[in-house]
């Protein structure tokens, strides 16, 4: 059995193994990174909702790849990616990183102790690059679960699939129960990451988030994302959003042409060790 060399971190408790592979190529299997992030595994001190390995700087960027806590590779990872920003900015002396997942380039700024920036993109609205199984109005999604209807849903991709419902009380659902079953819903083919949120004002939102292939987790950059363009889309905010988790708050700004920009805190960035 092999032991490497790993860092934990977390964005507003959203909580992350970065494995930097730019020197050593560095491999773990499905099953393993599935045994590593169980919730009864007895890999208790590393438990995480992803696992991120930091490739080989190309064409000035830094291409990271991402596994959910259940095996899966994804697409996008915000908290994560303003941890591995941090990273590596503190390896490198910089205060300005560029990151390369599989579909997006995102600029990343550190713009104080422990406060990363990250200009994220845009979304992406389109039924089938969302993608839905077929051409549906993607700003009103209903769904029937378990002889309950949920109308209004608000479908889109920030890197990857979300699908948003705006609710007087977000904690009033059970994500635990209902969240499996939207994830799993066969209106989304590639799964989707949901989001109940509930408006406190035109510039402050409380969410409640369940993650594809994570679970239940304290926070969820992207979904922080997809519900700020979200409710700006439907005119209930403004462009200029505190997203409010159980541990803190993101910013996102959504500009004029829909690029959006997080920022939030990050962790200290902690040593640790797997067996593989």
């Amino acid at each position: 059995m092999a032991v490497i060399n790993a860092f934990r971190m977390d964005g507003l408790g959203n909580n992350f193994i970065i494995i930097d592979r730019r020197q050593n190529s560095i491999n773990i299997s499905k099953d393993k990174i599935l045994e590593l992030g169980s919730r009864v595994s007895f890999h208790r001190n590393i438990e995480f909702d992803q696992l991120i390995f930091i490739e080989k700087e190309v064409d000035r960027a830094f291409p990271i790849t991402i596994f959910n806590s259940d095996g899966n590779e994804i697409n996008a990872c915000g908290n994560g990616s303003r941890c591995v920003a941090y990273l590596l900015s503190k390896d490198l002396n910089t205060n300005k990183i560029k990151l390369k997942t599989n579909n997006r380039f995102l600029d990343a700024n550190i713009i104080g102790d422990f406060n990363v920036k990250l200009g994220m993109g845009k979304p992406i609205f389109d039924w089938d690059k969302i993608p839905l199984i077929k051409e549906l109005d993607h700003d009103n999604i209903t769904l029937n679960i378990d002889g309950k209807t949920f109308t209004s849903g608000f479908s889109l991709n920030v890197g990857n699939p979300h699908i948003v419902f705006f609710v007087k009380d977000c904690f009033k659902y059970d994500l635990k129960i209902l969240g499996p079953k939207i994830e799993n819903h066969e209106i989304f083919p590639e799964k989707v990451n949901v989001t109940f949120a509930q408006i406190n004002d035109k510039n402050n939102i409380t969410v409640n988030v369940w993650e594809r292939g994570a679970g239940l987790t304290k926070a969820c950059g992207t979904a922080a994302c997809a519900t700020a363009v979200a409710s700006l889309s439907k005119k209930l905010t403004e462009n200029d959003i505190n997203i409010k988790f159980k541990e803190g708050i993101l910013k996102i700004e959504v500009d004029k042409d829909l690029n959006i920009f997080m920022t939030g805190p990050v962790s200290e960035i902690k040593h640790t060790k797997l067996e593989i």
